[in-house]
């Protein structure tokens, strides 16, 4: 048929260019997946959703928010998580890219400016392509190149608000933003700082509050935190100002005219932030494994990143793929990310330290890994 012959033909070059995605199934040791805190399977949320479900907690919300959609679950989650963020209010999302989408298409308006990390998540992107706003990139964590961009956009007649944005810990090279330096730059510039904490949020900072925990309640900054990753459901809570979330919920078409997330998803966030509080041990363990990765890798030549994210740069799309079978095949469950999802030339293997691992399996993965390369 020729309607969908190019279709056929763009997908050919991604297979010719080595980029073909394909849906896999679940298999071997987790090195890949989010669930740092190994909370998907905790049977503290499986017995908080049954006692839900018990009580005729609904499954889905029925229609959206401003219809009849708006559970107590939904509400109770909200409070809950305001107090535990220390935030005056949050906002609940179905995913983190439906939020980041959703925030960057509603907030800055049309006289504004947007100024994205070079390797900011593509939610945010996608949010601003959306929106009315101007936008530019910085280059990667830094805050001279930030400066530089508003300078040259006030200089030629921007009158608008800034917004900046960053990851507190980026999901693909695993580093830190410079949060402190980027807060003084906003506030030297009254600008709104935008901080996705998706990575970070659940482990790191006091009860795992994130690493913009010392941040978070000031009037010009907007947090994010995924439900779906360290919290071990799915969903998204915006952290911000009471007007904003006022605003958001009277002009964000996203959040107006979607079915609300399930109201069982919102009991699985709000038990999760419990054990955040209630079970410290967990991001303990946790940092013992990363720090045990830590010596495995520089064992082996390989770079630290210094959160649980590591990335190994193998640079050709092929290659990473050929290497992230050959683990695949030994029992490693480890995934190949390839451009456009990093910059070209920087194909790498993501390795995903989570409480689902042991010492043995980290270290017989660095192992593979070093037969593989070779």
């Amino acid at each position: 048929m020729n309607a969908i012959a190019r279709y056929e033909s763009a997908l050919h070059a991604l297979s010719s260019q080595n980029r073909l995605r394909a849906l896999r199934p679940q298999s071997g040791i987790d090195f890949s997946s989010n669930d740092y805190l190994a909370l998907a399977a905790s049977p503290r949320l499986r017995i908080a959703i049954t006692e839900a479900m018990s009580r005729g907690t609904a499954i889905g919300a029925g229609g959206s928010r401003l219809l009849r959609g708006n559970h107590p679950e939904h509400e109770e989650l909200e409070a809950g998580a305001a107090r535990f963020f220390h935030a005056e209010r949050t906002l609940f999302f179905s995913s983190g890219y439906a939020a980041n989408s959703a925030l960057f298409a509603t907030l800055p308006q049309s006289e504004d400016l947007v100024i994205l990390d070079e390797l900011i998540h593509a939610s945010s992107r996608e949010g601003v392509r959306s929106g009315r706003a101007a936008s530019v990139e910085s280059l990667h964590n830094d805050v001279a190149s930030v400066e530089d961009s508003i300078r040259t956009w006030r200089a030629a007649g921007g009158l608008g608000q800034i917004w900046i944005a960053a990851e507190s810990l980026y999901s693909m090279d695993g580093d830190r933003a410079p949060l402190s330096d980027l807060m003084t730059l906003a506030d030297k510039h009254e600008a709104f700082l935008v901080i996705d904490e998706a990575h970070a949020t659940g482990v790191f900072g006091p009860d795992g509050r994130g690493l913009a925990a010392s941040l978070e309640g000031r009037d010009n900054v907007i947090v994010l935190h995924t439900c779906g990753k360290a919290l071990g459901g799915a969903g998204a809570l915006l952290s911000l100002p009471r007007v904003l979330s006022d605003f958001l919920v009277n002009r964000c078409r996203a959040f107006i005219f979607s079915t609300a997330p399930s109201p069982l998803m919102a009991v699985a966030a709000l038990e999760a932030l419990m054990i955040l509080k209630e079970e410290p041990q967990r991001r303990a363990a946790l940092e013992s494994l990363v720090a045990f990765a830590g010596h495995q890798a520089e064992g082996h030549a390989l770079p630290v990143s210094g959160s649980q994210i590591f990335p190994v740069i193998i640079g050709d799309d092929l290659a990473v793929m050929q290497i992230a079978s050959g683990l695949r095949e030994r029992g490693f469950d480890v995934r190949g990310v390839r451009p456009p999802t990093v910059p070209k030339g920087t194909a790498r293997l993501r390795i995903s330290i989570t409480l689902n691992v042991t010492e043995a399996a980290i270290a017989g993965l660095f192992n593979a890994l070093a037969e593989l390369r070779g």
